[in-house]
């Protein structure tokens, strides 16, 4: 028997892997019925306000916002300094590919 499968008790080889060595389950039917019932019920409740629930869209941004981790402003500079680096390098490469091509066609086509 290899080392990757471990026996249970009856002497059947189980599945390997995190979830099925601890033998915790992560998703019950019970809940996962529970989710669905739950979000079909949300959408239709939303679906019978006024508008459709876009009352609650300006709320529903503001928690979003507050979710968001905002870079410091080193990581802003840095992320800046990159950016700039970056579009520099790319401006050069595609003028020298052009310039090259343009000395190419001129060649070929001048007799």
């Amino acid at each position: 028997m290899s080392d990757d499968q471990s026996t249970g008790p009856s002497g059947a080889s189980r599945p390997t892997g995190k979830r099925q060595l601890s033998g915790v389950s992560t998703t019950s039917t019970a809940g996962y019925e529970a989710k669905v019932a739950g979000s079909t019920r949300a959408t239709n409740e939303d679906d019978t306000k006024f508008g459709g629930g876009t009352l609650s869209f300006l709320p529903e941004v503001v928690s979003e916002i507050r979710k968001v981790i905002w870079p410091t402003a080193k990581q802003m500079v840095i992320y800046t300094v990159v950016v700039i680096v970056f579009l520099i390098i790319l401006t050069a490469l595609v003028s020298g590919v052009d310039f090259l091509a343009g000395l190419g066609v001129e060649k070929i086509l001048t007799p």
